[in-house]
């Protein structure tokens, strides 16, 4: 019996562990005119060192999602991906300065049952992004979700950075927004009334924040009835 309970327990772990996985974009923050800039779009948990492996079941059911680059210009491209072992690879060319933004959107996930954890039957949808900039050119940051969630970067100055959460195109204020780095270290912040929140980066690392909000709206995907949308989004900077 006392085995039989540890099962379960383990089992419930590994179910939550499994949803608080995200998607992130992954890039250099700085690029070239001319040079080639990888993009790797990774699935998992970046604090835990838990990155899934793209031929894995976890990962297999977040894989259709579509990678946009958008220009300083405002153009619009999509890019195509490869399978790699543990992520998607991207690639572009940078042909002017300012700034790009890549934006992954994925709205095509299948319907989960969470109801015996108490969490209800709901549907993913995640928006998951990253800037690079290329010369000293700075020019606005288009929004790239507005059916959805999205952290966008602001101007900032002292050496912190200013993020605003928006939701369907209009601030998103005390919202919860978790900052991850390496070796389990993380943070928790709270937007303002304006969906701002500002940090320093100490260290020269990868920080990923991520933060959620649920749509009460009911509806069916593939046939499956669900409760609500759980937007998931990721913004990651290598600093």
């Amino acid at each position: 019996m006392k085995k039989f309970t540890i099962t379960i327990i383990l089992f419930f772990i590994a179910q939550i562990t499994a949803h608080a996985h995200y998607l992130w974009v992954d890039t250099a923050k700085d690029g070239k005119i001319g040079v080639e800039q990888n993009v790797k779009i990774h699935y998992g948990e970046y604090t835990y060192g838990a990155i899934e492996e793209v031929n894995k079941e976890a990962f297999t059911a977040v894989s259709k999602f579509t990678l946009w680059l958008i220009h300083p210009n405002g153009k619009k491209e999509k890019l195509n991906s490869l399978a790699k072992e543990n992520h998607y690879l991207a690639t572009f060319i940078p042909a002017e300065n300012g700034v790009y933004t890549l934006a992954l959107d994925n709205n095509n996930i299948d319907v989960i049952d969470y109801t015996a954890y108490d969490f209800g039957i709901f549907k993913t949808h995640y928006h998951s992004t990253a800037n690079v900039q290329v010369g000293n050119t700075v020019n606005d940051i288009t929004e790239t979700n507005k059916e959805g969630l999205i952290i966008k970067e602001l101007p900032s100055q002292n050496q912190e950075i200013s993020l605003q959460v928006l939701y369907k195109g209009k601030p998103l204020a005390k919202n919860e927004v978790q900052v991850y780095v390496a070796d389990q270290w993380s943070k928790e912040l709270e937007t303002d009334e304006n969906g701002m929140v500002t940090f320093k980066m100490p260290w020269s690392t990868k920080y990923i924040l991520e933060t959620t909000t649920n749509e009460d709206v009911p509806g069916n995907y593939n046939g499956e009835k669900y409760e609500f949308v759980w937007h998931c989004a990721t913004y990651c900077i290598n600093n």
